[in-house]
């Protein structure tokens, strides 16, 4: 009897069972799962998405679980994703109440996903029993506009140093002393070493702008008195300069000389210059002079009161004899190599012609901004790079090899190598914008957005403003990378206006949802290069977001016939979905 028992409790079971998994499975077709974003899409090189819905009120029986799984399904693959598994002990109100079921996804973009859908299959299970219901697909895609991004590259040279503009350097000529009361230039001064200097200054038609004379009196009733003395004490000597453009035969060179008389008169400064410098006397007894100065009064009263102080007569002796003088400053302009002697002796001296010293190392740096062509840059940049450690020299020929990469696509990893080993020296010299600038760009093409921010960052911090620009469109690129669509907006909107710099713009404010402002500047982006396909493809996906079918089209249109493989690409995109049946899309196409 107590088998008999045994064998009913059994078949109920399993009977139970029989019947409560089918019902699990018929009540899952009213499950409403649904996904968000749909289609797919992937940022950031990854594809997020949340799967939601609702369990129909009694669908939960007791004792089973009812699993979800996920599955992305492309071409004969699939990707298993995580499963999501609800048991009935964990929904006490499941009879009465629908249950709310939602869970996130993300799995790494590759190109053989962009084409796929999202499919999922639920499984009713009750201890080692099971029932599936059909798979059932939820979600198409992926859309990859993100990937439209240009890598935007930028060689940031630093300055060279040279100052390529007309320097005028002062000739300081030592001071001319007259006899007291007098203004007559004595044979003896123009004999002596300063008059000497003064002559063969003259005699060498250096090329002089101004000759400032300044002409001086001693403090004492003599010298004061004749308050034309400082005057003509300065005309003395500009009589003597005059005399000797004659002799040495200036003719017209001497109407470019401009002299500036300055006659000093009733002025303590350069008694007291030469009172501090004097050690004739102590401290304090100077201070007794420069408190009469500092007293106030007329001139002179205030030299009848120094007349008073015991040490003035040593003064008078020692020091008011250097103060009848007439001080010569002459402004020439400084000796420097024509541009193109410069440009020349760069060539030469990067052919082995003539020694590298034959051009200081500003000259070197500043001569490879005189040739166009960038290889003869990177040559004058690598011989001044054997000219000391500077960062500079290192970061421009760093520069110079960004810039041949940009130029030569076939060489540029060769270049991109040549420029991070550049590069990595300057660093290490000194961290300047311009190298973390162009350490971004090397990182950027190295595919590491990441690290190229961080390099981009750091060239803002007291960069110039070309600088700035350059590196902004960098910035923007990394910026679209990692998904950080605003800031890109911001970054590409303050970056110097290439084509490839107003597409990102363009890119970024796109999938920030601005349409308007981005078909704006895909249109500024074609406009810059007109065979950019790349940006009449973004117009046309800016104009699908937007409805406009016609701007669609003809945005299409141009694009495949710059690049016929955008054809393929159209066809397949999700952005054109509602757009794709037309027969003006199918034509665009064909």
């Amino acid at each position: 009897m107590r088998k008999l028992f045994y064998a009913f409790v059994i078949i109920g079971a399993l009977t139970f069972t029989s019947c409560t998994l089918p019902q699990m499975i018929k009540a899952a077709k009213e499950q409403k799962l649904e996904v968000a974003p749909n289609p797919l899409e992937v940022h950031k090189d990854t594809v997020n998405f949340d799967l939601a819905g609702n369990l129909p009120i009694k669908m939960l029986k007791k004792g089973t679980v009812y699993t979800i799984n996920t599955f992305y399904k492309y071409g004969e693959n699939e990707l298993a994703l995580d499963p999501a598994a609800y048991r009935s002990e964990d929904y006490p109100n499941s009879g009465v109440e629908e249950i709310k079921v939602s869970k996130a996804f993300s799995f790494p973009y590759q190109d053989a996903y962009k084409v796929g859908t999202v499919e999922v299959q639920g499984v009713a299970s009750k201890g080692t029993k099971s029932k599936t219901t059909p798979r059932m697909p939820v979600a198409t895609g992926i859309i990859t506009t993100s990937k439209l991004v240009q890598n935007s590259y930028y060689a940031a040279f630093a300055e060279h140093g040279y100052n390529n503009q007309e320097e005028l350097v002062p000739v300081v000529i030592p001071d001319f002393i007259f006899e007291r009361g007098r203004s007559v230039l004595r044979t003896s001064e123009t004999k002596a070493a300063k008059g000497k200097q003064l002559d063969a200054y003259i005699a060498a038609k250096n090329v002089t702008r101004t000759v400032t004379i300044t002409g001086t009196h001693s403090p004492e009733g003599a010298e004061r008195i004749n308050s034309k003395l400082s005057e003509e004490r300065a005309a003395a000597i500009e009589k003597y300069y005059r005399a000797q453009m004659k002799k040495y035969d200036y003719q017209g060179l001497a109407d470019e000389v401009k002299f500036i008389l300055k006659p000093v008169v009733d002025d303590w400064s350069e008694f007291k210059n030469a009172l501090a410098a004097y050690e004739g006397i102590t401290s304090d007894q100077k201070s007794e002079y420069l408190n009469i100065i500092n007293g106030g009064g007329s001139f002179e009263e205030q030299e009848k009161q120094m007349k008073k102080l015991k040490t003035y007569n040593k003064v008078f002796k020692d020091v008011y004899p250097g103060l009848r003088t007439a001080k010569t400053e002459i402004l020439t302009i400084k000796d420097k190599k024509t541009d193109a002697e410069i440009s020349v002796l760069a060539k030469q001296i990067t052919a082995g012609q003539v020694k590298s010293d034959t051009l200081s190392f500003e000259e070197l740096m500043y001569a490879a901004t005189l040739t166009p062509s960038v290889e003869e840059k990177a040559a004058i940049y690598e011989a001044a790079t054997k000219k000391g450690s500077n960062w500079n020299a290192h970061n421009n020929l760093g520069a110079a090899y960004i810039a041949l990469a940009m130029e030569n696509p076939a060489r540029a990893s060769e270049y991109a190598e040549k420029a991070s080993a550049q590069l990595d020296i300057a660093a290490k010299l000194q961290e300047t914008s311009e190298v973390h600038a162009n350490l971004a760009t090397i990182s950027l093409w190295k595919g590491n957005p990441y690290k190229a921010y961080s390099h981009a960052t750091k060239a803002l911090r007291g960069a110039n403003n070309d600088v700035t620009r350059g590196v902004n469109g960098v910035k923007g690129a990394c910026e679209i990378y990692m998904a950080n669509y605003s800031a890109a907006v911001s970054s590409t909107s303050s970056a110097v206006a290439t084509d490839v710099n107003l597409f990102n713009k363009g890119l970024a404010q796109l999938l920030n949802k601005d349409f308007s402002n981005a078909s704006s500047s895909f249109a500024e982006a074609s406009a810059k290069n007109s065979n950019m396909a790349v940006a009449y493809y973004g117009a046309a996906v800016a104009a699908a977001r937007s409805g406009n079918g016609d701007a669609v089209v003809s945005n299409l249109t141009s694009a495949v016939r710059i690049d016929s493989s955008l054809k393929e690409k159209a066809l397949t995109d999700l952005e054109f979905t509602k757009f794709a049946t037309t027969e003006s899309f199918r034509s665009a196409l064909k």
